[in-house]
């Protein structure tokens, strides 16, 4: 069967994709330039978040995999968490400004440099052998950590909607002071925050295993 790259570009999943992009830069612009509609970049934000559970399913069920609506998957992703990091660096200053240190400014600034820096060299160091970042072929030598996370689903998405619950959480907090929700959200703050810091663990061996393999690979090829 011939397939277009037009085709391609209108998968299901694409499709979905494409909306989480116009969704996630919506909630940015929400976010930044009219703080006021927090609870609409907040839903917007969500839309986006709930988008990447349901496009791999459908890219699968469809039997509309392709390396394209991968690539888009991977940039929305991780430039959604990074704005949203963005906003936070911004929005908690004047806690900066209480401690007399730019600590939080720093703290965000250190989450989105691991955060870009794990999984891009995650997923280069799996390109160069021609497998998928998350695939067990290709994890099947990385450190036991990271065959973890990729191979078992449960603490994969711990990990994955613990971290980005603790910082739509951060982002809500600021506004919903006095409200009934607000201890809600504390509470579910309190039972994905362990799986926020595991996942920055995960990151430093994912970032480290990653590089070690790229070497490896590159001594193989010295030596041959």
């Amino acid at each position: 069967m011939s397939v277009t790259p037009e085709q391609v570009l209108l998968f299901v999943p694409n499709l979905i994709g494409y909306a989480r992009i116009l969704f996630t830069s919506s909630a940015m612009l929400l976010m930044i330039a009219l703080p006021q509609y927090w609870l609409l970049a907040t839903c917007l934000y969500l839309a986006s978040f709930v988008g990447d559970l349901f496009d791999g399913l459908l890219a699968r069920k469809l039997n509309q995999t392709s390396e394209f609506g991968g690539l888009m998957d991977m940039l929305t992703d991780r430039l959604s968490t990074l704005g949203l990091l963005f906003v936070l660096s911004g929005d908690y200053h004047q806690q900066d400004e209480e401690f007399g240190f730019p600590i939080f400014r720093l703290t965000f600034l250190a989450l989105m440099s691991l955060d870009i820096a794990s999984h891009w060299s995650q997923m280069f160091s799996t390109a160069i052998l021609g497998a998928h970042h998350k695939g067990d072929d290709a994890n099947v030598e990385r450190n036991f950590i990271v065959r973890l996370y990729y191979g078992w689903y449960f603490f994969f998405g711990y990990l994955c909607v613990g971290t980005e619950v603790v910082y739509i959480i951060a982002y809500v907090t600021q506004f919903t002071e006095g409200m009934i929700c607000h201890l809600f959200l504390k509470a579910v703050l309190f039972v994905c925050f362990p799986g926020c810091l595991l996942k920055q663990v995960v990151n430093v061996i994912q970032l480290f295993s990653a590089c070690y393999a790229v070497a490896q690979k590159d001594a193989k090829a010295k030596i041959r």
